[in-house]
């Protein structure tokens, strides 16, 4: 199966070292254009190439590593999915100036961290993320962690444990597979409602908790 990250900020950039370092093939895409990605494409190697955002969403898995505010106008106007794997790496939250106003909330427990809580209504982050996918099967995974980490899915002798959930036993079991490929050690929290509220930050039980297999 091919894979494509749509995003290329440190979410993406991470997971592309790690698929790199096992030599698995990936296309990364962002909204500037492959051209602007040729620094990174030169630092990974030949398995990973530089494509359009659509190139990117072409494939068969595809990871969305961009920020929650972006989602609306990076994947909107997209090809159907048709039941390709969508692998959620979002999180509900808005960043900050950290010289604004924001910054000194006090009914913000994340101000100092230069981001806040985005209000869902009750409902579960990978619900809402479904909306701008619709036709995917989506799986949560690659969110729960600080993104620099992502690189390195083998460390101090262990594997990193990856979380992931999601609805679709098939889509779990080929995203398993990528992660088992990739280093980690992966663990399913079971379906959307249950193990994506765990792993979603910022207030997660599971969110930034970062275990290692050992």
């Amino acid at each position: 199966m091919n894979i494509g990250i749509i995003g290329s900020g440190s979410l993406g950039a991470n997971v592309a070292r790690a698929l790199a370092k096992k030599g698995l093939a990936a296309t990364i895409s962002n909204r500037r254009g492959p051209e602007s990605l040729a620094s990174l494409v030169g630092e990974l190697g030949p398995s990973i190439k530089a494509g359009t955002v659509a190139q990117a969403a072409a494939a068969d898995i595809v990871l969305v590593a961009v920020r929650w505010v972006d989602l609306g106008q990076v994947l909107g106007g997209l090809p159907a999915w048709n039941g390709r794997i969508v692998i959620d790496g979002t999180n509900p939250v808005e960043f900050f100036d950290p010289d604004s106003p924001d910054a000194k909330d006090p009914g913000n427990p994340l101000a100092a961290y230069g981001i806040k809580a985005v209000d869902l209504g009750g409902k579960y982050s990978s619900e809402v993320f479904r909306e701008f996918v619709p036709g995917a099967r989506v799986v949560k995974a690659f969110n729960h962690l600080d993104a620099n980490a992502l690189a390195q899915p083998e460390v101090s002798g262990g594997q990193r444990v990856q979380f992931y959930s999601g609805d679709d036993a098939a889509a779990k079991a080929d995203v398993q597979k990528i992660l088992d490929a990739m280093g980690y050690f992966p663990v399913d929290l079971g379906s959307l409602a249950v193990g994506g509220r765990l792993a979603q930050l910022p207030f997660g039980p599971l969110a930034a908790t970062n275990f290692v297999k050992v």
